[in-house]
């Protein structure tokens, strides 16, 4: 059964860009997210859900509106305030993974962590560790990235998002960049994830395979949500 209160609220968020010349990229977006819920975003190119993503990354700040996270409204809160909120919240898996090719799997699984805290610490490393045997790459824990096949890869950017046990993970094309089985592979992860631990995944792909496989569609279409 979904929480009561939902992981993600979006009221009215609108996203404008320009001085002079002003163009409204979102026209008043409402969306909720429950706990536990698997939702595919879809929508042509230049449709508006990169810059909704990053609104509700905590990326950017929209002209008006709100983004609530896990109750809480970031309107007003400081970029401080906002990258904490982020930290503890959010967890990110994009299409080119943004791995650190001279690390090993463990490394950049532990490099959030590690940011946060200023110094490594065996906890990390063996919650690394923990979340690389759970994405099924036990045998590659102390493998350098660039010796990890594409698939592999974003095993290990999963592992990275899920390693501080986020309520929301945001992907952005996770699949986009990987072949028919690799993505398949890659997607079955995150429905697992999503099953057994209860994270929310919201996923913006161009697959219809993939979004017809999530639990819900939501579909945006000149910045206004048609589905």
């Amino acid at each position: 059964m979904a929480d009561a209160q939902p992981v993600l609220q979006v009221e009215q968020l609108v996203k404008e860009f320009g001085d002079g010349v002003v163009t409204r990229v979102l026209h008043g977006i409402d969306l909720q997210l429950q706990r536990g819920e698997l939702v595919a975003l879809i929508g042509p190119s230049g449709s508006g859900k990169s810059t909704l993503l990053n609104l509700i990354g905590l990326l950017d700040r929209p002209t008006s509106g709100r983004v609530i996270l896990q109750g809480k409204d970031t309107r007003g809160l400081d970029d401080r305030a906002l990258t904490q909120l982020r930290g503890e919240t959010l967890g990110f898996v994009f299409q080119f993974h943004h791995l650190l090719p001279a690390f090993t799997a463990q490394e950049n699984v532990m490099l959030p962590a590690y940011a946060r805290a200023g110094q490594p610490s065996a906890a990390m490393r063996e919650r690394a560790a923990e979340m690389l045997r759970a994405v099924g790459l036990a045998a590659k824990i102390t493998t350098r990235i660039t010796d990890l096949s594409g698939g592999q890869q974003q095993r290990v950017a999963i592992a990275r998002a899920l390693a501080h046990d986020p309520p929301l993970v945001l992907a952005d094309e996770p699949t986009g960049n990987l072949d028919t089985a690799s993505a398949d592979e890659v997607f079955e992860l995150m429905r697992r994830c999503n099953a057994e631990r209860g994270t929310t995944f919201l996923v913006v792909t161009h697959d219809p395979r993939i979004a017809a496989r999530c639990a819900r569609v939501i579909e945006i279409v000149d910045g206004r949500i048609a589905r």
